[in-house]
């Protein structure tokens, strides 16, 4: 079996075990497990019935993961992301009015259209002409937002009604705890202790419990309800698709996968020392996007977790797969999956924040032009929490820039183009269409 998994993965010339890949996939899945219980939840906003919802985003991560790990043999893992999860429910569905059929109609079709972009060079030709210095600082960016999130999950920084962000209260015991957890996962890490982000997380775990910070109501029966899945999946309806509604959010959702996805798969095929495998993920992601139409939910992205999965020795495929097998295997086991408190998932949050962040280092900020927009990315992608919209201000300040210092011919006609749809996408927004 090894030597099976040796040869369709390539893992002798990847510099990396079969051990390593599970620890890896093991880590990835435990620090974006959450996804099962945030994304259902907000699907149910939308009107789809909580254990509907459970269901589909276990089953399509589940295929997202096998898709990304036989397709593209990049240890990435592919989920309902969240943000996109936050615009399928409040903006197309209670915001623009579609159901939640029409609105899963919707995700099937974005998926169709990063299909076309990812199985023509159109994907490779984005690619080529986003600037070097904003590929980076998305990377620097996606890495200070992971941080972020980890500081809040860990209570470390908390939300302030002056001051939007203020220091935790360390006389909190899941702040020490998170602070203690960080301490052991930093000294592993640092001692490149095999598994050390998946020990980390068990400890930290453990002295959650040993200190009474676990939530006993959290473990008990789940059931679900296959009736109320079976009204969910393949439920996407076509009615509304000759309505204006429908093709503004489909560009919406599409505008957000394709740029999305294109950020973070870059950024974590480097880390993984895969960028060759760029192409092979896109189409898998796309392929994943539309599956989650048929399943029930949100588009699925390569969600910023992988680092954490990359950072602890995954380097290929085998990752995902096995990451994709744990979430099948979260039918049974979701009540102990509930029992892994924040504090034992912030520190290796913090720590891959950390590790990304040193992309800076490749930012040219001698020249304005370069460094400016790569700064708005890096700054606006954690401040406005949002991956795409961050993003969105680096790509439309570009052009702008570079045309009024006399540049304007350093940036490729695509670029323009890429450009005017994310100032397009923030006038609808505006205007509220």
């Amino acid at each position: 079996m090894q030597k099976l998994l040796d040869k369709y993965f390539r893992l002798t010339g990847s510099r990396t075990t079969v051990r390593k890949e599970i620890l890896a996939g093991t880590v990835s899945f435990f620090t974006i497990v959450y996804i099962i219980a945030v994304n259902s939840s907000i699907m149910s906003d939308a009107g789809i019935p909580v254990e509907a919802g459970i269901i589909a985003t276990i089953l399509t991560s589940f295929v997202g993961c096998f898709l990304m790990g036989f397709g593209a043999n990049a240890p990435i893992v592919l989920v309902p992301g969240m943000g996109i999860n936050a615009l399928f429910s409040y903006t197309l569905v209670q915001g623009m009015g579609l159901t939640w059929q029409e609105a899963l109609a919707a995700v099937f079709v974005s998926g169709l259209l990063l299909a076309i972009i990812s199985f023509t060079s159109l994907a490779a030709k984005i690619a080529q002409a986003i600037p070097v210095s904003l590929k980076e600082a998305i990377t620097v960016g996606i890495g200070l937002f992971l941080a972020f999130i980890g500081l809040q999950k860990g209570g470390i920084v908390v939300a302030s009604q002056t001051t939007f962000v203020a220091l935790g209260d360390f006389s909190s015991a899941s702040v020490l705890l998170t602070l203690v957890t960080l301490l052991i996962t930093v000294f592993l890490f640092a001692r490149n202790v095999p598994g050390n982000f998946l020990i980390s997380i068990l400890l930290g775990t453990a002295l959650a419990a040993l200190f009474g910070q676990i939530d006993s109501k959290k473990v008990g029966h789940v059931g679900f309800s296959s009736g109320e899945y079976r009204s969910v999946f393949g439920a996407m309806s076509l009615d509304n698709v000759a309505s204006a509604a429908f093709w503004i959010a489909s560009f919406s959702l599409a505008l957000v996968v394709v740029f999305e996805n294109i950020g973070l798969i870059h950024s974590q095929l480097r880390m993984a020392d895969k960028s060759e495998a760029f192409d092979r993920a896109m189409r898998t992601t796309s392929l994943s996007v539309i599956a989650s139409g048929f399943f029930g939910t949100s588009p699925t992205v390569a969600t910023v977790e992988s680092a954490a999965g990359i950072a602890a020795g995954g380097k290929t495929g085998l990752t995902a797969i096995v990451t994709g097998l744990l979430f099948l295997l979260s039918f049974f086991f979701i009540p102990v999956i509930r029992l892994i408190p924040d504090s034992a998932i912030a520190p290796v949050l913090i720590i891959i924040g950390g590790l990304m962040i040193q992309s800076v280092r490749n930012i040219d900020f001698q020249d304005f032009s370069e460094g400016f927009p790569a700064f708005l990315v890096i700054a606006l992608i954690p401040l406005t929490y949002s991956i795409v919209d961050g993003i969105a201000f680096g790509f439309i300040i570009y052009p702008l820039l570079k045309l009024a210092l006399g540049k304007g011919k350093e940036v490729t006609v695509l670029f323009y183009l890429i450009a005017g749809l994310f100032l397009l996408n923030f006038i609808f927004h505006a205007i509220g269409i």
